[in-house]
Parts: structure tokens; sequence; C-alpha cells
């Protein structure tokens, strides 16, 4: 949703703008587009200045709605890592009372730290959470494997645990 809403603003501007269109305006889009391949940092700056200014004829429309949609792809992506690491660790504690350490609830406090400021700074994250519980579940449960020595099979097919659990500050499981 966020990457539809993303190219289709940048539809927009860019068909509202196209119009304006002398062989000038081609020529620096043209240019900032080899930018782009060349020194993204420089066509970073240049394009954010270029925004601001209010210069939207010269923007690079297409490659700004490329990176905005990919930073969308990464913010999830770090969503479900942490949510695979924060299930790992709670397997774990679950499975492996006798080797519980201070390690274990350390990661698992500072993962559900990182998630709310996740959640707070991009609220829409919210959206589809099931789904990539259910992704980080099946990393998480590779993870404990790999660092638990018990075989996968041995932990439930989906996520033992709630959404509200996962994040509930005193909720550590037990067996």
């Amino acid at each position: 949703m966020f990457q539809e809403n993303v190219a289709k603003l940048f539809g927009e501007i860019f068909a509202s703008i196209s119009n304006e269109l002398n062989p000038e305006h081609e020529e620096r889009i043209m240019e900032a587009v080899l930018d782009y391949k060349k020194d993204f940092y420089s066509w970073l700056l240049k394009n954010a200045g270029l925004l601001r200014e209010g210069k939207l004829c010269e923007i690079d429309a297409e490659n700004i709605a490329e990176e905005l949609e990919a930073m969308g792809r990464k913010e999830q992506r770090e969503l479900v890592s942490r949510l695979s690491v924060l299930i790992a660790h709670l397997l774990k504690w679950q499975h492996q009372a006798a080797r519980r350490s201070r390690s274990w609830k350390n990661t698992i406090a500072s993962q559900r730290m990182d998630i709310n400021e996740l959640f707070a700074d991009s609220p829409s994250l919210r959206y589809d959470l099931e789904e990539k519980i259910d992704r980080a579940y099946s990393k998480a449960v590779l993870l404990a494997e790999e660092e638990t020595g018990i075989d996968k099979k041995f932990f439930p097919p989906s996520c033992p645990f709630s959404f509200a659990e996962l994040l509930k500050e005193e909720f550590f499981p037990e067996l």
C-alpha cells in the first residue's frame, strides 16, 4: 500500500510537470538520472535541494519513487529481522530453562525496544502483522535450532506467542 501510494504520488507529480517540460528540462532530468547511476550521494543531495526549492520540473521523479519504495521495503525487512531474533530468544528461553542468561534477557528486551521504536516511527508497519510474524517465525525456528541444538520439528508449527506477548516487557514463556 505504501509503495503504491508513493508511486502514484510521484506519477502524478511527474505527469503534472511533464506538460511544462522543454528540451532544457529534459536535459537536466537526463543528467539527474546519470548522476543517480554514477554518484548516488551527489544525486540525493541535488534532488533534495530541487525538491526544497520547488523545482519539480528538474527532479529525477522515477528514481526518487524507486528509492522511497526501497526505503519502505527496508523498514519491513528490519521489522521481520528484529521479530525473528526476538522470537528465537523467546523459544530458547522457553525450551532451555537451564541455560537462561542475562544476555538472552537483554537481547529480548532490546529487540522489544527496537520494535516499538520502529512502530513509533512508522505505525503503518503494523499492517499485515500476522504475515510478518509468520515470516519471522520461520527464520526464528532456524535460529533457535542452530543455537540450541534442538531439532526444528520440536518447535510448534506456527508462532506460539501473540503479538501482545511478543512486546510485553514482563513476558518470558515457560514450557
